[in-house]
């Protein structure tokens, strides 16, 4: 390798105003812009894509202004160009890339293969062409670089940019403390706040808090900041904090319901110091404590404006509220100043007493001005606060009740309020959500929804005479005897004990499980408040789970029966497990580490079939391709294409597509001009079977239609080659991982995707021909990053079905209007919002058409992940979509699955392989391959379709297909992790489903009229081998990315035989069957012929006639 150096002196790190350019200086597409800041990245990104495209070199070097040159070797080749990359330069927009940073900058080479995570970048240099000499380590004024030998761009891994915690950028004394869980509804952090959704950092939240005199400073959801003076939060796992800032995405701002939290280790300054006491002294005026308070009902009515609110100080709210003639005063959320006589709406002493009375005044950080719906109180002159002598509406005195004889008859008690009263505490349990409430010692509070522990009623009411702690002239209970007051009629029950009886379908109490660590059942749920055995148990069985147990009160776990013996659990005694159920107290939910454990018994919720030997199947090693491919298509002339990620090709020498002769197992060279990484794929309709692919990775790729005439025939020679030109047909909007279907009139709709590799959503259809412009979608704005290569298919009834992240709509067809939301798509047992759309990556089918067709159609998608967690899901659901109130069926696979492929096959089964069981899609971001197959017959009962079969031994991770051959065979291809410790998969292989494996031979057919119209009947002559009963079956032709099988359709027409004579009648209309090309089989007792191809429908948008451009061969109309 012949290189050059370069070497620069830096005067000063500076940052510039970031400038993208694209294209040559001086031509159409040469563009330049200019920005400041780069937008904020969207929420919770998940992609692993580390390659780059390539951008056009400038004529000559580019130095940037402030590298001032001060030796050189030049090479009349180089390539050396340097820039800022921010804004919408972004790192796709530049490959191979070796980084200048403010610290030590590390390539990779061949040698050691040492990955770079890259955060604010300052300059850049091709590795291409840059070859450092020695010495290996210089000094460029204050900046540390660390040059290795240069390597080209197909040995390099690309530079991945990382945000991480930035400790360096913080005001002096905050340190990290790392990332904990926070809740809407109760704050872990519970002082002041702000929300910034362009300009939120790490240091400017710390700083934030540390001017309002608050210890602890949190930064959740990429725009939210919050302040806190106690932490009391559990900890979470950091992978959970990893939603970049709003105001620079090179740091971490949590996540949803995660905080990154900062802590203070200095003294504040006495100006700005958090206040001690919840009270101050204010001559005329006494300090009456924290109180309750709701935003829609104040417990203090009159608002009062006071004269800057956001200098509010306790002195100014006293003073409005003396002038206005108030004798009570409150101060809520650090500004606001409420006035009143006497307390509304069940206003009284807060439960938790000063706990939540923590938001410093805004004028004056020494005091403090209440909190979320708490109010510190002051009354004039020490007038005790008025409020109604009624216990509340509804309520009354239910008697005096014996506590502590077989255990605590309700739950509590709240923390003792020396101002308790049974006004207080009714309102206490109202806010809580109860509707019974015990007043007992004089300050102690509980609240409940039962009596537990079979209480009774005291031998007299006059036992209970402790006069209230707030109001003497009130009776709170006495010692371990209860006033109580309620709603309703009292409820009491039994002490807790296991469920045995009234449980869900064929559940049974089996004992108390020891649990540890390792879980003995290991999907987790959380059921905070509201846990129940019928609850829990539903949950496991409803997603085909046979195992299930209750532990802690509020946790449930699912699994199956061979969980527990697998991690070493045993039955112990029953006291061990001693925790009521939170949702029905009548119960038990186990206890720490116990299990109440229970399982299915009768007839299984879930069978597999469990073929042997040749009813498995096999799997079956072709050879190797040299690429791996991204798209695999099966041509009508009986060849597949290949098409791969060129401009940022791990192969060496890749021209972007190929095409392989399963006949004699070559592959020809082929050639894309820009680079088709994450693109859409079709085959048309019109005469030649054309195939299309949409889109593509960055830049001028991502408007790419590329265009391909399948030529020769097995074993004999191919010449076309792929057409494309961006400049004369592009898409209107630029596209990386949409999604593309031919509809019922023939045209191309093109669905969704983002502006280049990890870019903003485009969240817009169009359609090809162009025909108006693009249509903006709400519910894919609204999904973006989840719903990438959505689910597409024309409905019989008219409509096209799209399902997309976890949702499903139907579209008009014509207005492109969402015509039918239906339900939800179900996750994972423990997480709702599991998706089956790129990068929660699972695959969908569509279920077979059978003639006369009155039978709506089905979907089937299996597998799937979770977002932020990653774990894969363990499950198929299916659906009816034009079913008047559409659910969802679960079906449980035996194991988790994403990254999965499904492939249609001629009899009606579907093959389900490939994959993960840890992980989404993307580089690296899976783990532990699913070498499984299984088949999915769906003339099977619902939980008896799924079939354990052969397995594979090679690694089908992230870009892994699979498709129907003509012979019936499937083409498995792919594995492109580009993860140390992962293999590129060049490897091709074969699955030889069963119905190749009977021994008996094959049937075939001859047919003429391979061009059909709705409701034609054509002639074929048959000839069956075996003499068995024919059956036939089209399958549409289909390009396979991603999980998603665009143009896959599977239907069986009606069919009439004399003899070797069979007349097939083509299905009816282009709903049934939208108009292309289709492999017709013919079976034998399940074995099939080798397929031909017919065309069914013409058509009808004229596509053999588009584009009309120079760069373009059409085959023509008709």
């Amino acid at each position: 390798m012949h290189g050059h150096i370069a070497v620069y002196s830096i005067p000063q790190w500076r940052k510039t105003p970031a400038t993208c350019t694209r294209g040559e200086p001086g031509t159409e597409s040469h563009t330049t812009k200019t920005t400041t800041n780069p937008p904020p990245p969207p929420p919770s990104r998940v992609r692993g894509l580390t390659s780059y495209v390539p951008v056009p070199s400038p004529a000559k070097p580019f130095f940037p202004p402030d590298l001032a040159r001060s030796h050189s070797t030049t090479n009349p080749g180089a390539d050396l160009t340097c820039r800022s990359v921010e804004a919408d330069c972004g790192l796709s927009s530049i490959p191979n890339l070796l980084f200048l940073k403010r610290s030590v900058i590390f390539v990779n080479s061949p040698q050691n293969h040492i990955r770079s995570f890259v955060s604010q970048t300052s300059c850049c240099f091709s590795t291409a062409t840059l070859a450092i000499m020695a010495p290996p380590l210089l000094q460029l004024g204050s900046l540390s670089l660390l040059l290795l030998t240069a390597v080209t761009p197909s040995l390099a891994d690309p530079i991945v940019k990382r945000a991480s915690v930035n400790v360096a950028s913080l005001p002096e004394n905050w340190t990290y403390k790392g990332c904990y869980v926070d809740n809407v509804a109760a704050r872990s952090l519970s002082g002041a706040a702000y929300n910034s959704g362009t300009a939120l950092t790490e240091s400017a939240c710390a700083a934030y808090c540390g001017t309002k005199g608050f210890k602890y400073a949190g930064v959740e959801y990429s725009a939210e900041c919050y302040c806190g003076n106690t932490l009391t939060a559990a900890i979470a796992d950091e992978a959970d904090c990893t939603m970049t800032c709003s105001g620079n995405a090179d740091e971490l701002c949590g996540g949803p319901n995660r905080l990154n939290v900062f802590a203070s280790t200095a003294t504040p300054a006495t100006t700005s110091a958090a206040p001690t006491s919840s009270a101050i002294a204010v001559p005329g005026w006494t300090a009456g404590g924290c109180y309750t308070d709701n935003v829609n009902t104040r417990s203090l009515t009159q608002g009062m404006a006071v004269a800057g609110n956001a200098a509010m100080t306790v002195e100014l709210c006293l003073s409005a509220c003396a002038a206005a003639g108030y004798k009570i005063a409150g101060l809520e959320y650090a500004s606001q100043c409420y006035c009143g006589n006497e307390f509304a709406n069940g206003g009284a002493p807060a439960p938790d007493g000063d706990a939540q009375c923590n938001m410093p005044c805004d004028g004056n950080t020494a005091e403090l001005c209440g909190g979320p719906d708490r109010l510190n109180v002051y009354l004039k002159d020490g007038t005790a606060p008025g409020t109604s002598t009624s216990p509340g509406t509804g309520w009354s005195y239910k008697g005096c009740w014996v506590d502590q004889q077989q255990g605590r008859i309700m739950n509590g008690p709240q923390a003792d309020v020396n101002t308790m009263t049974i006004e207080s505490c009714i309102a206490t349990c109202v806010a809580a959500g109860y509707d019974i409430a015990g007043l007992q010692y004089s300050s102690q509070c509980f609240c409940d929804n039962q009596l537990k522990n079979s209480a009774s009623l005291a031998a007299s009411d006059a036992l209970c005479a402790t006069p209230c702690a707030g109001a003497t002239v009130e009776i709170c209970g006495g010692g371990n005897l209860d006033s109580i007051y309620a709603k309703r009629d009292i409820e009491v029950i039994a002490p807790a004990a296991p469920q045995k009886t009234g449980l869900p379908g064929l559940w049974q109490y089996k004992g108390c499980l020891m649990d540890q660590a390792v879980k003995s059942l290991p999907e987790k749920i959380v059921y905070t408040g509201t846990n129940t055995g019928n609850k829990c148990l539903k949950a496991c069985s409803d997603y085909g789970y046979n195992a299930a147990g209750m532990e802690y009160g509020e946790e449930c776990y699912c699994g199956d029966k061979s969980d527990p013996a697998k991690q070493g659990a045993k039955l112990v005694a029953e006291t061990d497990c001693n925790t009521p159920c939170p949702g029905n107290a009548a119960y038990i939910c186990g206890a720490g580490n116990r299990l109440s454990y229970y399982e299915w018994v009768g007839e299984p919720i879930q069978k597999y079939g469990y073929p042997q030997g040749a009813a498995a199947g096999e799997y079956k090693l072709l050879g190797k391709a040299p690429v791996i491919a991204l798209i695999t298509t099966q041509g009508k002339n009986g060849k597949v294409t290949f098409v791969e990620k060129s401009g940022t090709s791990t192969t060496p020498g890749s021209t972007g597509a190929y095409e392989w002769d399963p006949s004699t197992n070559t592959f020809r060279t082929m050639h894309v001009k820009t680079d088709v990484f994450c693109s859409a794929g079709l085959v048309l309709p019109d005469k030649a079977a054309r195939q299309i692919n949409i889109g593509g990775w960055s830049g001028d790729s991502t408007y790419g239609i590329r265009l391909y005439i399948p030529d020769g025939s097995p074993g004999q020679p191919s010449k076309n080659d792929w057409q494309e030109n961006f400049q004369e047909l592009a898409l209107q909007n630029g596209r990386w991982y949409p999604s593309a279907m031919v509809m019922a009139n023939g045209s191309i709709l093109v669905v969704g995707g983002e502006n280049g590799s990890n870019g903003p959503p485009v969240p817009t259809l169009e359609l090809l021909p162009r025909a108006g412009g693009v249509l903006h979608m709400p519910w894919l704005e609204r999904t973006d990053p989840y719903n990438l290569y959505p689910f597409l298919a024309v409905l019989p009834s008219g409509g096209i079905f799209v399902a997309y992240y976890n949702e499903a709509i139907i579209l008009d067809e014509k207005t492109f209007a969402t015509k039918k939301q239906l339900p939800n798509i179900p996750g994972a047992v423990n997480n709702p919002l599991g998706g089956r759309t790129y990068p929660l990556e699972g695959t969908m089918v569509l279920l077979p058409q059978h003639a006369p067709y009155t039978e709506p159609l089905g979907v089937l998608i299996c597998g799937g992940s979770t977002p932020f967690g990653g774990y894969a899901i363990d499950n198929c659901v299916s659906t009816v979509p034009e079913a008047a109130e559409p659910k969802w069926v679960i079906e449980k696979m035996p194991s988790k699955r994403v990254m999965s492929c499904i492939c249609a096959l001629p009899d009606g089964t579907y093959l389900i392989l490939n994959g993960a069981h840890v992980g989404v899609a993307g580089f690296g971001l899976a783990s532990d391959p699913n070498h499984n197959a299984l088949l999915y017959d769906p003339t099977k009962p619902i939980n008896s379709r799924i079939s354990i079969m052969a397995n594979s031994t090679i690694d089908r991770f992230y870009h892994s297909e699979a498709i129907l051959l003509q012979d019936g065979r499937v083409l498995v291809t792919g594995s492109d992790p580009e993860t140390d410790g992962l293999e590129q998969e060049y490897r091709i292989e074969a699955f030889i489903p069963p119905y190749l494996k009977t021994g008996k031979p094959a049937p075939s057919y001859t047919i003429t009229d391979t061009d059909w119209k709705y409701g034609d009947t054509v002639t074929v002559t048959v000839t069956l081998p075996s003499g068995g009963t024919p059956k036939f079956s089209l399958m549409g032709a289909e390009s396979s990315t991603h999980g998603n099988s665009m143009g896959q359709r599977t239907i069986f027409p009606a069919f009439k035989c004399t003899g070797t004579t069979c007349t097939i009648t083509a299905p009816p209309n282009a709903h049934v069957a939208p108009p292309g090309w289709h492999q017709l089989f013919l079976l034998e007792s399940g074995v099939p012929s080798k397929s031909h191809y017919v065309r069914i429908g013409g058509d009808p948008a004229n596509l053999g006639a588009w584009p009309k451009l120079p760069d373009f061969t059409v085959p023509g109309s008709g």
